[in-house]
């Protein structure tokens, strides 16, 4: 699978699914999560009251609606404890269960925020290196993806993902 490193807005990109770094109701929130049930319309509000909620470390699919991505894989990362709570696991199960996700769907292409980087507060160096670990890891034999972007909010961001990369 190719992994490839954009800094910008997610929602503009023509992918087959988003991640969202979504809180455990799915209901919307602050940040990217707000923003992605406000361009994606109250389609998707409606849909992800459906699902029941989605525990930290899990994903829940749905369309996306008014998105130019053709679907949103809503994933809840963990909040940053200090490390000794479980957060690398978790963060692991987050990009481990939207890429398990994107292949039962049959999507060649996803394309990741920085997962719980926000106001979760993770410490971006190790939320990266779960990150780029995670999409090296050889993929399941017929894997639909083809491609991984991992988009940055800043350049810093960027720079940190191509630094790993290049690694």
């Amino acid at each position: 699978m190719e992994i490839d490193v954009q800094q910008g807005d997610i929602m503009r990109l023509d992918v087959d699914a988003i991640v969202n770094a979504a809180n455990e109701s799915l209901l919307g929130g602050g940040g990217v999560d707000g923003a992605i049930h406000r361009a994606a319309g109250p389609a998707l509000l409606e849909h992800c009251r459906t699902l029941g909620g989605c525990p930290t470390g899990e994903a829940r699919i749905t369309p996306g609606f008014g998105l130019l991505a053709r679907h949103v894989i809503h994933t809840v990362g963990p909040v940053w404890r200090g490390g000794t709570h479980g957060e690398p696991a978790l963060l692991d199960a987050c990009y481990h269960n939207s890429l398990a996700l994107a292949e039962q769907n049959g999507l060649a292409s996803i394309a990741f925020p920085a997962i719980s980087c926000g106001i979760y507060g993770y410490p971006l160096e190790a939320a990266a290196a779960i990150a780029i670990r995670v999409l090296r890891a050889p993929r399941p034999e017929g894997s639909s993806l083809q491609r991984a972007t991992l988009v940055a909010f800043s350049a810093d961001m960027a720079a940190l993902y191509r630094r790993l990369l290049s690694a």
